[in-house]
């Protein structure tokens, strides 16, 4: 009795704070902080390796445990800058809200414009790793048909509300630690009875290729697994304690998600620390590996629990959080104003969900022949811009502008965040950097026929 007496007050709390910002209270509040961590790990996904695990083997040089272990410190410090952002402004649109709030309503758009590259692109990328994976496995049916089979689920689940998503979400959860734990015993009995193998340092460090340059361009890939844990501040109009609970979500999923990335990946790179076994197949990479543990069993199950966890659960996740951003948006008037329209029986922005659906089967019939990696480093182009943005503002919003005082919390850790982020952002490749900054300067465009040729104004977020 005492606990949800404590969650309905934290609840009210939440929404008088929503209403001193000047917004309503649309969206249903239902999400605790061990909801949110679930969705952060489904939008992360555990066994996220999978499906790019041959990318990230061979940028590094065979140390791909090393990359998800620099990603992991690498994201910590930016996890530590959405908490504290989070709780000064607990509003629905992740980094644009904080940005919009925290520096100027101009600086916040073109947040907004990055961060969406990173969502309009996530669900892309997922259904296409999962299409080839199911078509792979049953070669009759084309990939689109997956991919429009995924689509259609998800845009399913989303409408329905928050908490069928929730329910959704621990389920998938589950299913993904059984496939995980099957491949780690499987994987470890193999190595420890196999004479040719052998437990190695070589996944974290292999002194014959190592290289940071090398390591850190790995490490440009590597982070895509990581994206997902700051979509958990998009649903803080959802939440029951907005002001804490999104950021204590955000860094406990974070550290979670991180070590599970390098037991998976540990146990690969001792399974084959050469990568021999799919030199001739790298989108297939980590399956090949689990075959060699565990035969076609193996093969099949790692690859059925890709297809499901990306095209159906991480892929739910990312259209979750997009559809928030284009809600809050659409409801400051950066976007259409329809996207911020929410249905009246399960709370949800229907129509911001529709309009992610049909982005994504469009996206992903363009985008599918350019391959994983190309989709990949194209998503992080917007997700490291607008994480150097989100960083800049903690610094600018609370040591200068508030002046807290707080030198470790909000300039040296937001500081050492910028800078690894900002080196990740220059290990990218150049054709993700122009087309990145194609599409900021296709945002320019838009911001000034907004405000200049239409003549829209809105002092609602000014600062």
């Amino acid at each position: 009795m005492a606990e949800s007496e404590r969650l309905r007050q934290e609840e009210a709390a939440s929404e008088h704070e929503l209403e001193e910002m000047g917004y309503k209270q649309q969206l249903k509040r239902a999400l605790t902080i061990p909801d949110m961590i679930v969705y952060g790990l489904i939008f992360m996904v555990p066994i996220a390796p999978f499906g790019i695990y041959g990318g990230v083997f061979n940028d590094s040089n065979g140390m791909p445990s090393l990359v998800y272990l620099i990603g992991m410190i690498a994201m910590v410090f930016t996890a530590l800058s959405y908490a504290a952002l989070s709780e000064a402004f607990p509003v629905s649109g992740s980094v644009y809200g904080y940005v919009s709030r925290g520096i100027n309503r101009h600086l916040g758009f073109f947040a907004g414009w990055t961060i969406l590259m990173d969502y309009l692109l996530v669900p892309t990328l997922l259904y296409v790793v999962a299409a080839q994976a199911m078509s792979g496995l049953v070669p009759g049916v084309p990939a689109i048909a997956w991919a429009i089979v995924f689509i259609a689920i998800n845009t399913i689940v989303s409408f329905v509300g928050i908490e069928f998503t929730a329910g959704v979400n621990k389920v998938a959860l589950a299913a993904e630690l059984v496939v995980l734990a099957i491949f780690v015993v499987m994987g470890v009995h193999a190595i420890a009875t196999s004479d040719a193998l052998s437990f190695t340092s070589r996944p974290f460090y292999n002194p014959d290729g190592f290289s940071l340059n090398v390591v850190m361009g790995a490490v440009s890939l590597g982070v895509l697994s990581f994206l997902g844990f700051d979509g958990i501040s998009t649903l803080s109009e959802e939440a029951k304690d907005a002001k804490r609970g999104p950021g204590r979500a955000t860094v406990c999923a974070l550290f979670i998600v991180g070590a599970l990335f390098m037991l998976q990946t540990y146990v690969a790179g001792c399974l084959d620390p050469t990568g021999a076994s799919f030199a001739d197949d790298p989108d297939n990479a980590f399956y090949l590996v689990a075959q060699i543990a565990g035969g076609n069993f193996l093969y099949a199950l790692c690859a059925v629990a890709t297809a499901i966890s990306w095209g159906i659960f991480n892929a739910l996740a990312a259209q979750t959080a997009l559809s928030r951003i284009l809600f809050a948006m659409g409801r400051d008037g950066m976007l259409p104003k329809p996207l911020a329209r929410v249905h009246e029986r399960f709370k949800t922005p229907y129509v911001a969900i529709v309009f992610v659906a049909v982005a994504s089967l469009i996206l992903v019939a363009v985008f599918n022949s350019l391959g994983i990696d190309a989709i990949s480093r194209l998503v992080n182009f917007g997700a490291l811009t607008s994480f150097m943005l989100l960083n800049v503002t903690v610094i600018y919003h609370f040591f200068v502008k508030e002046r807290t005082g707080r030198v470790i919390r909000h300039l040296i850790l937001p500081l050492v965040g910028l800078l690894i982020t900002a080196y990740v952002w220059v290990s990218l490749e150049p054709q993700a950097k122009i087309l990145g900054l194609i599409w900021i300067a296709i945002g320019v465009v838009y911001y000034l026929v907004l405000y200049f040729g239409f003549k829209r104004r809105d002092t609602s977020l000014e600062v």
